[in-house]
C-alpha cells in the first residue's frame, strides 16, 4: 500500500481562504498563495484548493488563483469548484492543476466522470462527496452545492457505483465533522472502505494528532485537513511524525 498522504485543503471564496464549521459561519483565514507555499514548505504531499462558491454561482474556479499557487508549489495540486465539462477540466489543467475535484456535476451526470477519465486519465479525477447523516438506508446522505442541497441519495450506494466510472480516487468529506476538530468520522470511513476499492481521502474533523492516526487505521489512503493547519495548532511535520510513530507509512 502506498504511503499515506497528508493534504491541506484551502477553501476559497472571493479569492480568499475561508473556514467555517459544518460549512457555516465562514471566517477569513489568509491569502491562498501564501498558504499554499507555507504548506508545501511544511511537507504537504498534495494541496487541494476548492472554490466553494463556484458551483452555487454557476462558474468555474478562479483561474488566477490556481496559476499563482501552481507557480509556488511543487507537489500535486487538486482544484475543484463548478466543474461541468471536459473543456473546463482542460482549462484548469492548463492553469496548473494536476487533478480536478468533481462534486455536484458528478452527481447530476455520472457520465461526466467517465468522460474526464477517458480524456485525461483516471489519475486526474477526484470525485468529491459531501456526506451527512440522514434518513437514507445506510444512515448517510449525499449532498450537492457545498452541502446546501440534500439529494436524498444514499451516500454508500452512490459510492459503490463509482468504481466503474473512471474515478481515480474519492474525497469523502463529513459535513457533520467538518470544522469541529472532534475527529474524523471514522464510522463513515469504515463503511466507505467496505463498499469501494478506490483510494479514499478522508476529510472533516481533524483536531489532534490522535485523530489522524485513528483515521489512517480505518483504511484512509490520504487525510485532508484545513482548520487544524490554518490555526497553527498542528503542522504537517508533526502529523507525519505521529503517524510514523504509530507505524503508518508516510513520506517524511
Amino acid at each position: 500500500m502506498p504511503a499515506l498522504r497528508i493534504i491541506p485543503c484551502l477553501d476559497v471564496k472571493d479569492g480568499r481562504v475561508v473556514k467555517g464549521v459544518k460549512f457555516q459561519n465562514l471566517q477569513d483565514v489568509s491569502e491562498p498563495v501564501l498558504l499554499s507555499k507555507k504548506y508545501f514548505e511544511q511537507g504537504a504531499d498534495e494541496i487541494t484548493i476548492l472554490d466553494i462558491s463556484a458551483s452555487l454561482e454557476g462558474r468555474l474556479a478562479i483561474i488566477a488563483v490556481i496559476e499563482q499557487c501552481a507557480n509556488e508549489i511543487f507537489v500535486p495540486l487538486t482544484v475543484g469548484g463548478g466543474i461541468r465539462s471536459v473543456a473546463e477540466v482542460k482549462t484548469l489543467l492548463a492553469a496548473g492543476a494536476d487533478k480536478v475535484s468533481v462534486g455536484s456535476a458528478g452527481i447530476t451526470d455520472q457520465n461526466l466522470i467517465s468522460e474526464i477519465a477517458t480524456t485525461f486519465g483516471s489519475q486526474v479525477v477526484v470525485v468529491s462527496l459531501d456526506v451527512k447523516r440522514g434518513p437514507a438506508g445506510s444512515g448517510f446522505v449525499l449532498t450537492r452545492l457545498g452541502g446546501t442541497e440534500d439529494t436524498g441519495i444514499d451516500a454508500l450506494t452512490y459510492i459503490s457505483q463509482l468504481s466503474g466510472r473512471g474515478a481515480g480516487e474519492l474525497l469523502v468529506n463529513s459535513i457533520d465533522a467538518d470544522g469541529t476538530k472532534q475527529g474524523f468520522d471514522v464510522e463513515l470511513m469504515r463503511l466507505v472502505r467496505e463498499v469501494t476499492d478506490l483510494p479514499v481521502i478522508a476529510s472533516g474533523g481533524a483536531g489532534n494528532l490522535e485523530d489522524f492516526v485513528e483515521a489512517a487505521q480505518c483504511g484512509a489512503n490520504a487525510l485532508l485537513a484545513a482548520s487544524v493547519f490554518h490555526s497553527g495548532a498542528l503542522n504537517i511535520g508533526q502529523v507525519k511524525v505521529a503517524l510514523q510513530n504509530a507505524e503508518v507509512e508516510v513520506r517524511l
